[in-house]
């Protein structure tokens, strides 16, 4: 299957599908920076009002740090950061998980990285997932501490 067939299966309404590609894609990621070019798209995703939509493009386009020679990520850091207050649980773990790469792969980012998941709303969401989210953010920042 090729590159562009993929992409458009991130966007399959079979949930499990898409879940599929996503994960090879992020393989490909972790390899080569063939999906860098596909940058833009994973913005539009990462605003899509699915939420299954919204995490694969966030996830993809965090992967892309690694690759990030244009400073794309650095440009637009404040609206990835934004995108961590998802009104979905779920999808606020994955983006607080997704942003691993970000941190490992743009150190210069890593201050602001801070300063915004130090102050994610998690009384939002119900007590049990409040519980999940802030273990989330508590494993990031001690990633952060070990990379600024």
């Amino acid at each position: 299957m090729n590159t562009e067939k993929l992409i458009r299966a991130l966007y399959d309404k079979n949930a499990k599908e898409a879940y599929t590609v996503l994960l090879e894609l992020e393989q490909v990621s972790e390899k080569n920076d063939v999906l860098y070019n596909y940058f833009e798209e994973f913005i539009e995703m990462m605003h899509n009002e699915n939420s299954y939509i919204r995490v694969r493009g966030y996830r993809l386009l965090c992967k892309q740090a690694k690759w990030d020679k244009l400073n794309k990520i650095n440009e637009i850091i404040d609206e990835i950061l934004h995108e961590t207050d998802d009104e979905k649980p779920i999808a606020v773990r994955q983006k607080i998980n997704a942003l691993n790469d970000i941190v490992i792969n743009k150190r210069e980012l890593n201050s602001k990285i801070k300063q915004n998941i130090s102050r994610i709303n998690i009384s939002k969401h119900k007590e049990n997932m409040q519980e999940l989210i802030q273990k989330d953010v508590t494993k990031l920042l001690k990633l952060l501490e070990n990379k600024i």
